[in-house]
């Protein structure tokens, strides 16, 4: 527009298909690595998608799978509906952890053991602090045990930061132990209280609820004690559907489920390039020119984690 160019919206939208048909591979790649993870962190949330069967508008989802620190790449997927069928064609074969919110659709993923499941506090807590108009006393009791909780965590970070000649192996070890020692005494204590106020609340009581999803998770919300890599919550998936929620606001809509593909992939080559301090319109400028003609059995090279401009690969083609 500064050009005084007007492109439609159209030939903008097949510009974004294109680029992703391109970048599909990376991002299938990126995948890959994601499930060599010790433990995945998960989240979905829906995308209006434009319905061209005469319906208007129906709803689809978009996904995000986040990798552990040695695979720490953010890949977006998008199904057309909320059916179990989408996890597991995404974690096919996966073994090891899954932290998410726990939606019923990942059931599925836990039954033979291969994967184990890992809860969310954050979830927890927020039920607790919806039914805090209703019942304070219970809800404020168990709002302070949980700011108790995650001050051993914050506790543990600021550890971290004062020792960054640690490695992984070490951060973990010490989270671990410092969990058992400090977050087990409190986490016995909230697992007391509910059982012993649960038949004292209704089950349909804001209250009530907040009280029966804890107990009825409990053994996943407990999981982080097992193991000093894990996470007490799935906050890493929820701010990474938050550009999804602002451009809700902004795009509307996707205008087909092969638009919301597109929108996945673009979206994974961005986010996972912020996670690896790549910056990536250099990124995205350098890897179209070459990904239709690179090796497949290379593509691994073109991930964020180990691109390398072309230009600084072979000077020659470097302009001007």
């Amino acid at each position: 527009r500064r050009h005084g160019v007007e492109l439609p919206r159209s030939t903008m939208c097949d510009w974004m298909a294109a680029a992703a048909g391109l970048l599909e591979p990376i991002a299938k790649a990126m995948l890959k690595r994601v499930l060599q993870s010790k433990v995945i962190q998960t989240d979905d949330t829906p995308v209006p998608v434009q319905d061209h069967n005469g319906k208007g508008i129906k709803t689809g989802r978009l996904w995000v799978q986040i990798g552990d620190e040695k695979n720490k790449f953010v890949v977006y997927d998008y199904t057309p509906d909320r059916s179990s069928g989408g996890p597991e064609r995404i974690f096919q074969g996966f073994k090891g952890d899954i932290q998410a919110d726990a939606y019923a659709g990942y059931d599925v993923l836990f039954i033979d053991g291969t994967i184990k499941e890992v809860g969310c506090w954050m979830h927890a807590r927020r039920k607790f602090y919806e039914a805090r108009t209703s019942d304070p006393p219970r809800s404020h009791l168990l709002l302070a045990w949980v700011v108790g909780f995650y001050k051993i965590e914050e506790d543990a970070r600021e550890t971290r930061r004062k020792h960054p000649d640690w490695d992984d192996a070490t951060w973990h070890a010490y989270r671990y132990e410092l969990r058992l020692r400090r977050s087990g005494p409190i986490l016995d204590a909230i697992h007391a209280w509910l059982k012993l106020e649960q038949p004292k609340v209704l089950p349909k009581s804001p209250i009530g609820e907040a009280i029966g999803y804890s107990l009825n998770h409990w053994g996943a919300l407990i999981r982080p004690l097992e193991a000093g890599f894990l996470e007490v919550d799935n906050g890493a998936g929820e701010r990474a559907m938050k550009p999804v929620a602002i451009g809700r606001k902004n795009w509307l809509f996707a205008g087909s489920d092969n638009g919301g593909k597109t929108t996945a992939i673009l979206m994974s080559m961005c986010t996972s390039c912020k996670a690896w301090n790549v910056e990536p319109f250099a990124y995205l400028r350098d890897v179209l020119d070459r990904v239709s003609t690179h090796p497949n059995s290379r593509i691994e090279d073109l991930l964020p984690d180990r691109w390398t401009p072309l230009e600084v690969i072979d000077p020659a083609v470097r302009k001007g």
